[in-house]
C-alpha cells in the first residue's frame, strides 16, 4: 500500500513537472509582449523550489548512493544555475522543457498506456529520426525569434529564423542573416546548441542522455542508433554513443585550447577568445560553417594555426564515429593499419584522394585569380584549406563569389559526394563514390564481383548506392529547375547554391540573403532532406511487411 502510494506521488510529481514545463514555454513566447521580467523571474524561482523537492523526495524514498546523485546530477547543476547566476531564468527553463520533452518521449503515460501515433512512429527509425530534426528546427526557429535573441534595431523574420534554424540544426552554414552582427551571445548560443545537436543526432544525444540518466537502451533505439551512426548490428551502441560523445568533446576542447592560444595572441580579451575559440571549434567539428565574422575566415588564410586546427576538425568530423573508433582501436594495437575495417579503409583513403586531388584543382584554377599575390606557401594553404571545406563544411579564406568556373566545377563536384557515413557532414558520401567507382572499373575489366581491399561487396550494397545516388540526383536536378524559374541568378550560382544546400556544406556565391521566399523555402527543403539523407527518406516512406515477390522471364535490351 505504501508502495502505490508513493508510485502515485511520484507520477503527480511529473505531470506538475511537465505543465511546468508547458508553461514554460508560454511564457518564453509571450516576452514577445515585453512579459513584465520580475513576474518571470518569481515563476522561475517556484518552479526550481518544486523540482528541489522533487530531487530530495527520490533521494529520501530510494536512499542516497553516488549513482543516484550521479543520475541526478543534471537536475543538481541546473538548479544551482537558476538560484546563483543572475538573470538565468531562460537557462532554467530550457532546460525544464527539455528535460521533460525527453521524459515524455522515453516514459509511459500516467496511464501506463501509449498512443497509437507514438508505437508507429517508434517503429519506424527512418521516419522518428526525420521528426527529431523537424522538430528541432521549430523549437530553433521559435527561440531565434526572442528579442533577446536579436541585437537591437534588427528583426528577424519567420523565414529568416526557419533558415537559420535549419541551417544550424542541418549543420550547413548558408546564412541570410550575419551571425556576429545580427544575433546576440543569447541567438548566438541558441545556434551554436543547434550546430552540436545536429551535428550529433537528435537520437544520439537523447540516448547519450538517457545512458547519464541511468537506463538502458531499446532494442528500437539501438535500431534507431545503427541508422544515425550508420553501424551494424554486432556493435555494441551503449559502447558507441559514450564513444561519440566523449570523442566528439574531447576534439572539440583540443580544438578550443589550440584556438584560445591564437585569438590571445591577436590581442583578444581571455572571454572574446574563450567564447570564439569555443564557437568556431564546435562549428568545425560539426562541418557547420557558421562564423562570428562577416568575411568568414578570409583575414586568417595566411594564419598557419588557424588554417590547421580549423581543417583537422572538419576532417575529423567528417569521416564519421564508426572510423574514429576504428583508429582508436587502431593506435592501441601498436598502429596496425592492415587490421583497419574495410570501411575505414575505403573513408580514409577516399578522403586523402578527394583532398589532394581538391587542393591541386584550386591550387592551379585560382593561383592568377583569388589568390593572385598571396605566397607560394599562402596558396598552399588556401587551396588545402579550399579542398577541406568543400567537403560539407562552409568556411571559406578566399572569396567564393569569385571563383573561377573551374573552381566552381571541382567545388561543385567535392560538396555533391561530401563526407562519410555516420559523420558529421551530407552529400552522397565517400563510400557511395567509391562503390560506383570501383564497380564502373570491374565492369569495364569483365569482372563479375566488385572487390575492395581483397573484399568482396555485395550486390545489395551496390542496389542501394545506385538508388542513393539516383534519388539524390533526381531530387537536385527537380529542384535546380525550380530555382531556376524562380530565381534571376545565372545558372553556375543557382546550381553552386543547390548543390551546397543539399551536401549541407554552406558556401555561397553571395546568393543566399538575396534568394526570394520562395527560393528560400527550396534552400530550406535542400538543407533539410541533404542532413536526413535521400536513402533515408526512401526507408521511410517504402518501408512495408514483407512480401512475397516472384520473377518475370529475362528478356535482353539494347543499352548503347
Amino acid at each position: 500500500m505504501i508502495e502505490l502510494k508513493r508510485d502515485k506521488i511520484q507520477k503527480i510529481a511529473i505531470v506538475i513537472l511537465t505543465l511546468f514545463a508547458i508553461a514554460n514555454i508560454e511564457f518564453l513566447l509571450l516576452r514577445l509582449t515585453n512579459l513584465n521580467k520580475s513576474v518571470l523571474h518569481l515563476y522561475t524561482q517556484i518552479s526550481i523550489i518544486f523540482l528541489s523537492m522533487y530531487i530530495c523526495y527520490r533521494l529520501l524514498r530510494n536512499g542516497i548512493t553516488i549513482q543516484r546523485l550521479l543520475n541526478l546530477l543534471p537536475d543538481i547543476i541546473f538548479i544551482l544555475i537558476g538560484l546563483i547566476i543572475e538573470d538565468s531564468d531562460r537557462v532554467f527553463q530550457f532546460y525544464l522543457i527539455g528535460r521533460q520533452t525527453f521524459s515524455l518521449f522515453n516514459l509511459k503515460t500516467v496511464a501506463n498506456s501509449k498512443s497509437t501515433f507514438i508505437e508507429n512512429i517508434s517503429d519506424n527509425p527512418p521516419v522518428l529520426v526525420m521528426l527529431t530534426f523537424l522538430l528541432t528546427i521549430f523549437i530553433g526557429t521559435l527561440l531565434l525569434m526572442l528579442p533577446d535573441a536579436t541585437t537591437a534595431g534588427e528583426e528577424t523574420s519567420l523565414l529568416g529564423a526557419l533558415f537559420t534554424s535549419t541551417s544550424a540544426t542541418c549543420v550547413t552554414g548558408l546564412i541570410v542573416y550575419d551571425t556576429g552582427l545580427h544575433f546576440t551571445l543569447f541567438g548566438q548560443v541558441i545556434i551554436l546548441t543547434l550546430i552540436q545537436i545536429g551535428g550529433l543526432g537528435i537520437m544520439t544525444i537523447s540516448s547519450a542522455f538517457a545512458i547519464i540518466l541511468g537506463q538502458r537502451l531499446s532494442l528500437k533505439r539501438e535500431s534507431i542508433m545503427q541508422n544515425v551512426v550508420g553501424e551494424s548490428s554486432q556493435l555494441d551502441m551503449v559502447s558507441l554513443i559514450k564513444n561519440v560523445v566523449i570523442v566528439t568533446v574531447t576534439l572539440e576542447l583540443l580544438g578550443t585550447l589550440v584556438l584560445y592560444f591564437t585569438y590571445i595572441a591577436k590581442s583578444f580579451s581571455v572571454n572574446q577568445a574563450i567564447y570564439h575559440s569555443l564557437f568556431h571549434s564546435i562549428s568545425a567539428f560539426c562541418n557547420a560553417g557558421f562564423c562570428l565574422y562577416t568575411d568568414s575566415l578570409m583575414r586568417y588564410y595566411d594564419n598557419f594555426t588557424i588554417n590547421f586546427v580549423i581543417t583537422a576538425l572538419i576532417i575529423l568530423g567528417g569521416i564519421g564515429f564508426p572510423v574514429l573508433k576504428d583508429i582508436q582501436r587502431i593506435i592501441k594495437e601498436k598502429f596496425r593499419f592492415k587490421r583497419l575495417t574495410l570501411h575505414s579503409k575505403i573513408v580514409l583513403t577516399a578522403t586523402f584522394i578527394l583532398l589532394l586531388v581538391g587542393t591541386l584543382s584550386f591550387f592551379i584554377s585560382e593561383y592568377n585569380n583569388e589568390m593572385k599575390g598571396f605566397s607560394f606557401f599562402n596558396r598552399i594553404y588556401a587551396s588545402y584549406f579550399q579542398s577541406v571545406t568543400t567537403r560539407t563544411a562552409g568556411f571559406n579564406t578566399i572569396d567564393t563569389a569569385n571563383l573561377s568556373r573551374g573552381s566552381s566545377l571541382i567545388s561543385d563536384v567535392l560538396m555533391f559526394i561530401g563526407a562519410s557515413p555516420g559523420s558529421t557532414g551530407g552529400g552522397i558520401k565517400t563510400t557511395a563514390l567509391v562503390v560506383v567507382f570501383v564497380a564502373v572499373i570491374a565492369m569495364f575489366q569483365g569482372h563479375k564481383d566488385v572487390n575492395i581491399f581483397k573484399r568482396k561487396v555485395s550486390e545489395d550494397i551496390i542496389k542501394k548506392v545506385m538508388a542513393l545516388i539516383t534519388a539524390s540526383i533526381v531530387f537536385l536536378i527537380f529542384m535546380v529547375f525550380l530555382l531556376f524559374l524562380l530565381e534571376p541568378f545565372s545558372f553556375e550560382k543557382i546550381l553552386f547554391e543547390a548543390i551546397s544546400a543539399f551536401g549541407t556544406v554552406g558556401l555561397s556565391m553571395g546568393i543566399t540573403s538575396s534568394l526570394s521566399n520562395a527560393g528560400k523555402t527550396i534552400i530550406i527543403l535542400l538543407m533539410y532532406l541533404g542532413r536526413v539523407g535521400p536513402l533515408t527518406l526512401m526507408f521511410a516512406i517504402s518501408q512495408t511487411k514483407d512480401k512475397s515477390y516472384f520473377t518475370y522471364t529475362q528478356e535482353k535490351i539494347n543499352i548503347g
